[in-house]
């Protein structure tokens, strides 16, 4: 009996140690996983920041110096104010002399279909 409850005892510990092994395994296997995933997210970051940059040349070789163009435009839309604002000033008081005569010099007239009643 001695025996039989001696190999009882060892196949028990066998399966403890198995049970300890596997759960060694899934915690190597759990930091494994982690470490892959962390791995590939810099990976990903440092591809991402490569493509960025490749990205930014190309545009700045495509676009060229963007300053100039905006220095261009901002600098006809300025000249197209000042000629509308001088135009303005040149007419401004002709205009208005036009207007004001056209509304004040009234000469009054009898209307050409006006029938005096009989």
């Amino acid at each position: 009996m001695t025996s039989q409850s001696q190999g009882i005892q060892q196949l028990l510990q066998a399966e403890k140690r198995a049970k300890d092994k596997l759960e060694e395994a899934k915690k190597r296997k759990g930091k494994r996983l982690k470490q892959a995933k962390e791995e590939a997210t810099a990976e990903i970051d440092r591809y991402r920041l490569q493509r960025e940059k490749e990205f930014r040349n190309k545009e700045t070789n495509v676009m060229g110096s963007q300053g100039n163009l905006s220095a261009k435009i901002e600098e006809q839309t300025t000249e197209a104010i000042r000629n509308l604002t001088s135009s303005y000033h040149r007419n401004m008081e002709g205009m208005m002399k036009r207007i004001l005569s056209t509304i004040c010099d009234i000469s009054p007239e009898i209307h050409r279909n006006f029938r005096p009643a009989v």
